[in-house]
């Protein structure tokens, strides 16, 4: 069977180059990168830790779409390539300085617990956003960084609702907060996060529900503010739709 790898080398080559391998080793496409590093090219560099898709550190794109090298069955001429939104450090390794950033800024973690009596329904609640594995296919799906690099993503905001939710941390409000700006209100709802998620996270609904709780909070989507501002402004400048609330239709209004 053959598969194709986009390859890299950042102190060599600053162009990437496609390499084709036949390989045997095909029940999955990291058995087949391992296949290709120990028998046929040592230099091929690649992620991988666990290899029963728990650890995320092998994602990358099968003919353009995010997936777990661990997870994914190899099929005949199959295109490998880093994932979006990273820098590539060698082939399939990128560089992923910006999971920690994100994290901080939208303060997703523990800061300051309760007392609160944390029942099972509450760790129901968050036991779907815990189930994530940071493999980064969400955060290389979304269009936002394409003009955005600053925004918090899908990941991070996924991991705010998990502890906006959870009874024990204290100050949830210093979370809502943290995620006003390149954040909730900054995504497209396009859903490509939700598609690739492995671990049938739904990062896009997630959001929605930060929204919902922003609002709550007393927050509001500082451009639409905006809008409604400008369009209110020219609305009341004398423009006469012709409707008469008291009755009737007004013909002179258009």
């Amino acid at each position: 069977m053959k598969i194709k790898i986009k390859r890299f080398d950042l102190e060599k080559n600053p162009h990437q180059k496609t390499e084709e391998f036949k390989v045997t080793h095909n029940e999955t496409i990291l058995d087949s990168l391992i296949e290709i590093k120990t028998q046929q090219d040592n230099t091929l560099t690649y992620r991988c830790g666990c290899r029963t898709g728990v650890c995320g550190s092998c994602a990358i794109k099968v003919n353009g779409v995010e997936k777990l090298a661990c997870k994914t069955q190899l099929n005949e001429n199959d295109l490998i390539e880093a994932i979006n939104n990273s820098k590539v450090l060698r082939d399939l390794v990128v560089d992923l300085s910006h999971e920690e950033k994100f994290l901080k800024n939208s303060k997703t973690y523990l800061k300051k617990q309760s007392n609160e009596k944390v029942t099972s329904k509450d760790v129901k609640l968050i036991d779907v956003q815990s189930n994530c594995i940071l493999c980064q296919n969400c955060f290389s799906s979304c269009p936002v960084y394409e003009v955005n690099k600053e925004f918090l993503g899908p990941y991070a905001l996924t991991r705010a609702l998990r502890y906006v939710n959870d009874k024990k941390e204290a100050n949830t409000l210093d979370i809502i907060n943290s995620i006003q700006d390149n954040g909730v209100w900054d995504c497209t709802l396009c859903g490509n996060c939700t598609l690739v998620c492995p671990q049938f996270i739904d990062p896009k609904t997630d959001i929605m529900n930060l929204r919902m709780k922003s609002v709550q909070a007393g927050f509001e989507d500082k451009s639409f503010a905006q809008f409604n501002q400008g369009f209110d402004s020219g609305f009341d400048s004398g423009f006469d739709t012709g409707f008469n609330p008291s009755g009737g239709f007004n013909p002179n209004g258009f």
